[in-house]
């Protein structure tokens, strides 16, 4: 007997991971306002922590058009040519809006897709992976202090208590000509990203930071138990965390 016509779907190489994530933000203990900013996605594709240039007036409005900018991404967009367009964007309105003023803010984005990690930043707002218990910084600090590693001026345990450690050389809206960085971050299920403002990293080790990112059962957990942890250590700055969990598809 015939049988009628058979639709056969194929079946992709791999599952893809799910990605959940969450974000926090808060003011600290010692500044009067939140200058910092965050991006999360409920459809697991683009996330941003962005830090408003305190000192400088105006960071909050620097931070907020950075966000607004990233958020019009499309999700089919090609990730690096997408969060780069979007970036400048954000510099030249902040350029606009400054009127000569200085005014600005450091970023750092990630945007998900076919289980890669695209990190696009500008400035010491960074990126981490932990990866079966062990961190890594993917992004690298523009900062003065960082160059004078390069450098081999000073070694990096300097670094962290230098005077100078919180003078960026980048900034979206710090110069006419928007100069970013970019990583490419293959993602397999377990893997946890965070991004973070300095505010963060300032107050907790690398060490902590593992330690409470590898522990917590939910991304919620994670941003609130890094942000109470700075807290915890006198927040002079603002503290934000954005926490992204990869899961196993299915």
């Amino acid at each position: 007997m015939m049988q009628g016509p058979t639709t056969v779907v194929p079946r992709t190489a791999f599952d893809l991971p799910r990605i959940v994530g969450a974000g926090l933000s808060h003011r600290g203990i010692v500044r009067d306002k939140n200058e910092d900013a965050v991006l999360t996605d409920p459809g697991g594709t683009l996330w941003a922590v962005a830090d408003g240039m305190g000192g400088y007036g105006r960071g909050d409005v620097a931070s907020d058009i950075v966000i607004e900018a990233l958020s019009a991404i499309d999700d089919s967009a090609n990730p690096l040519d997408a969060l780069q367009d979007r970036l400048a964007a954000a510099n030249a309105e902040i350029r606009t809006q400054s009127g000569g003023r200085t005014m600005g803010a450091t970023v750092v984005a990630l945007m998900i897709a076919r289980a890669v990690g695209h990190v696009v930043w500008a400035g010491d707002s960074r990126a981490y992976l932990l990866r079966s218990g062990r961190l890594r910084q993917v992004t690298r600090d523009h900062t003065l202090v960082q160059v004078m590693v390069d450098r081999g001026e000073i070694d990096p345990a300097t670094a962290e208590h230098h005077p100078e450690k919180h003078i960026i050389t980048r900034a979206v809206g710090g110069a006419e000509d928007l100069e970013l960085d970019a990583a490419a971050v293959p993602l397999v299920p377990g893997d946890r990203m965070l991004l973070c403002s300095d505010g963060l990293t300032g107050c907790v080790a690398d060490d902590a930071i593992a330690s409470w990112l590898a522990s917590a059962d939910t991304p919620d957990t994670a941003v609130r138990t890094l942000v109470n942890a700075a807290l915890q250590a006198g927040a002079p700055d603002n503290v934000s965390a954005v926490a992204v969990f990869v899961v196993a598809g299915g």
